[in-house]
C-alpha cells in the first residue's frame, strides 16, 4: 500500500499516541501494546492498552479495548470510517473483531512473529472467513514498536532472575 508522505506523518502522529498507551500498559506490568482509533475526520474517538492482566480478563488487549470504547461512542458496532492504529500486529482474537467491526484501514508497528494473525503467521484479512476487506499498512514507526517491546520483555526477564 502505497502511502503520501502527508499520510505518512498522520500515521506515525497517531502511532506515537499508541505507543504512549503501550508505555502505560508496559508500566502497569502489562505486555506494551497500545491502540487508537479514529475516525474519517481524523478525530480521535477511542483509545485501548493492553489491561488483561490489571482486569483479570483474556480479551483485555489494547485493540478490543478500543473497539468497545469506539462502539460506545459512535453508538455503531459499524466501524467501517475508521482507522485502527495498534503498536503489535494484532493477534486471532484482534484481528477477528478488527474484521467483525468493520474497520476501514488497520496501522500497525511491528510484525508479531508468534501470533501475527494479518500477515506474519496467519492472515485474517484475507482468508476465506473474512466477509471484510480490510486495508492494512504495517510497518509505522516499526523500530519504536519492536524496541519498546524488546527493551520491556528484557526489563521482565531480568527482574525474575
Amino acid at each position: 500500500m502505497l502511502v503520501e508522505y502527508s499520510e505518512y506523518l498522520i500515521h506515525r502522529q497517531w502511532m506515537n499516541r499508541a505507543l504512549e498507551l503501550a508505555l502505560v500498559a508496559g508500566n502497569a506490568g502489562e505486555i506494551p501494546v497500545g491502540a487508537v482509533i479514529i475516525d474519517s475526520s481524523g478525530k480521535l474517538i477511542a483509545e485501548g492498552e493492553n489491561r488483561k492482566q490489571r482486569d483479570q480478563d483474556p480479551t483485555a488487549h489494547a485493540e478490543i479495548i478500543a473497539i468497545r470504547a469506539a462502539v460506545q461512542t459512535l453508538q455503531t458496532w459499524r466501524l467501517n470510517q475508521c482507522t485502527l492504529y495498534v503498536t503489535l500486529e494484532p493477534c486471532p482474537m484482534c484481528g477477528g473483531a478488527i474484521v467483525q467491526a468493520r474497520i476501514k484501514l488497520l496501522v500497525y508497528g511491528v510484525d508479531d512473529p508468534k501470533t501475527g494473525a494479518i500477515r506474519t503467521v496467519a492472515n485474517i484479512p484475507d482468508s476465506a472467513v473474512s466477509n471484510h476487506r480490510l486495508h492494512v499498512l504495517g510497518g509505522i514507526l516499526e523500530s519504536q514498536c519492536r524496541q519498546q517491546l524488546q527493551a520491556w520483555f528484557a526489563s521482565v526477564r531480568h527482574s525474575s532472575i
